[in-house]
C-alpha cells in the first residue's frame, strides 16, 4: 500500500500524521507543493483558477491509495475536520454523477453538507470514485445493469473507508455514510457491506438515471429491492416532489421496494418528502435553503444512532 499524497493541505495547519501513512509538504508555495507531492498529471487540475480551500473547515485534498480487486488505485479525496486531534466521528459523503465523461467531472466538495457536520464535531471525507476527476481507475462499464453499477461503485467506497479509518483523528467506531444522487444509490448499496463502525446511512435523492436503457425506472426500483434484501443499517431518505430525475411516484416506489425486503436494523428506514424545492428538488441537499429542510431530520437520525450532533466551537 502506498502513502497518501497530499495534493493540497492548508499551509497554516500541519496535518496529523501516523507512522509513514502521510507524506507532508509544508512551507512551500502552492505550485511547488503540487509538483512535489503528486508527480503526475492530475496536479494540473489545481490551477490558479481553482476555488480557494475552505480554511475554516480545514479542507485538504489527498490521493488516497486503496486496494480494489487486487490492484492499488489512488482516489482523489477531499477531507474536512474540526480543529484538534480528535478522535472525531466520520461522515463519508458519496458524490453524484454528472452527464458525460466522469473523468471531466470536477472534484466534489459538498461544502454545505460538510460545514454542518464539521461544525458538529465530525470529520468529513469525500472520495472521488474510480474514473472520476483525478482518481485512478476507470468508471465502471456496467451498461444498463444499474444493480451491478451500484455494487461495483460501492466496492470502491468500501475500500476507501478501510483507509480513511486509519487517519489518526478519525474515531473508527462512529461512522455515518451519506450520498447524493448516484452517490445516494451507491450509499445504499454500500449499506449491504459489513462495515465495522458504520452506524447508519443517509440517502439524498439517490438513484441513477439511464434514459437510453429500456425500462430504466423499473430497473432502478428493482435494484433498491435487491439492496433491501442485504442491507444492514438504519437509514433516512430524502426526496422532493419536483425532482427532474426521479418523477413521482418513483421515490415512493424505490423506498417501498427497499423496505419491503429490509429486515433487522435495515428495517429502520424513514422517507422524508421535502416537497417542492425551486425548479428542481434533486439538488436541494447541498444548498443553504436545502440544509434548513434536512437538518432537523438528520439531527434526529444521527442522535438516534447514539452520536452527538450539537454545535461545537471551531
Amino acid at each position: 500500500m502506498g502513502s497518501i499524497k497530499w495534493l493540497i493541505a492548508p499551509l497554516f495547519q500541519e496535518p496529523q500524521r501516523s507512522g509513514s501513512l502521510f507524506h507532508l509538504f509544508t512551507g512551500l508555495p502552492v505550485a511547488a507543493l503540487l509538483l512535489s507531492v503528486s508527480g503526475c498529471s492530475s496536479a494540473g487540475n489545481y490551477s490558479s483558477s481553482s476555488p480557494p480551500m475552505a480554511r475554516q473547515l480545514n479542507e485538504q485534498v489527498v490521493m488516497l491509495p486503496v486496494q480494489v480487486e487486487g490492484k492499488t488505485v489512488e482516489l482523489e479525496t477531499t477531507l474536512y475536520k474540526p480543529p484538534g486531534d480528535g478522535p472525531f466521528p466520520l461522515l463519508v459523503m458519496n458524490h453524484g454523477k454528472n452527464p458525460g465523461n466522469a473523468r471531466l467531472q470536477p472534484r466534489a466538495r459538498h461544502l454545505q453538507i460538510a460545514s454542518v457536520f464539521v461544525h458538529r464535531g465530525f470529520a468529513v471525507a469525500i472520495p472521488m470514485r474510480e474514473g472520476f476527476a483525478a482518481s485512478g481507475g476507470d468508471y465502471p462499464k456496467d451498461g444498463c445493469d444499474v444493480r451491478r453499477h451500484a455494487f461495483d461503485e460501492a466496492d470502491g467506497v468500501a475500500a476507501a473507508l478501510k483507509e480513511l479509518v486509519k487517519l489518526p483523528y478519525v474515531d473508527r467506531s462512529r461512522i455515518v455514510i451519506a450520498g447524493q444522487s448516484d452517490g445516494g444509490l451507491v450509499t445504499m448499496a454500500l449499506s449491504t457491506h459489513p462495515l465495522p463502525g458504520v452506524l447508519g446511512v443517509i440517502n439524498f435523492s439517490g438513484g441513477l438515471r439511464q434514459p437510453k436503457c429500456e425500462g430504466w425506472q423499473q430497473n432502478l426500483v428493482r435494484t433498491y429491492g435487491a439492496i433491501g434484501k442485504q442491507a444492514r443499517y438504519p437509514s433516512v431518505w430524502f426526496y422532493g416532489d419536483n425532482d427532474q430525475l426521479w418523477p413521482q411516484p418513483m421515490p415512493e416506489q424505490m423506498f417501498n421496494a427497499y423496505t419491503g425486503n429490509a429486515e433487522g436494523d435495515a428495517g429502520h428506514a424513514r422517507m422524508i418528502d421535502i416537497g417542492t424545492f425551486g425548479k428542481n428538488s434533486h439538488d436541494f441537499a447541498d444548498s443553504k435553503a436545502g440544509v434548513k429542510l434536512w437538518y432537523p431530520q438528520v439531527k434526529a437520525f444521527v442522535e438516534s444512532l447514539g452520536l452527538p450532533f450539537q454545535p461545537v466551537s471551531i
